[in-house]
């Protein structure tokens, strides 16, 4: 039996679907594809099919430059499974995870990726409170996770897999997130 490289897959092999599938089922959700759920579909399955971005883009410039200079002195980013958390600190006692971002303007993309840390956290037995840091607006949120989270969290998994298992990207839909995203070219040349 010849193993296929996917590079060399045809999109109706057989052999080469399964292998694809087997090597998705490897890659468990994380938290960057909840973010972009909640943004553009799209981009879910590009991301989770190693389709690389524009890696000049100016917006993800910024991005690197607010992520890496932005609360320097809290700044404690570990790995904790497939998640990665960009600040772990005390709050007079308590862990408090926080997620650094660029603005609001996506909040409830950011605010069900800070869940995602969380529940994936509390699943470890690790109890910490979720913080959403803003610093260009100088905004801090507090995210708490609840069962209400959790319920729409397991309906975005789910339907992530369902994307994630699709034979080819969902159709590109024109949104404002458009204009800045490091898709651009390949979703609309």
């Amino acid at each position: 039996m010849k193993l296929y490289k996917r590079k060399e897959c045809k999109r109706t092999d057989y052999i080469c679907s399964h292998l694809a599938m087997a090597e998705l089922e490897e890659k468990p959700i994380n938290g960057t594809l909840i973010w972009y759920y909640y943004v553009c579909k799209r981009q879910v399955w590009l991301i989770a099919h190693n389709i690389a971005a524009d890696q000049d883009n100016e917006f993800l410039d910024i991005g690197r430059f607010i992520h890496e200079h932005s609360y320097n002195r809290d700044r404690k980013e570990i790995s904790v499974g497939n998640i990665k958390l960009d600040i772990i600190q005390r709050d007079m006692g308590q862990l408090v995870v926080g997620e650094v971002k660029k603005s609001s303007k996506y909040l409830l993309s950011a605010k069900m990726q800070l869940l995602f840390y969380l529940s994936v956290l509390k699943e470890q037995g690790i109890d910490v409170k979720g913080e959403l840091l803003f610093p260009e607006e100088k905004r801090r949120q507090e995210v708490v996770l609840d069962e209400d989270s959790l319920r729409e969290l397991k309906v975005a998994e789910e339907d992530i897999m369902r994307i994630i298992y699709l034979d080819k990207p969902p159709i590109a839909e024109k949104i404002p997130f458009c204009k800045n995203c490091a898709y651009l070219e390949f979703c609309w040349a």
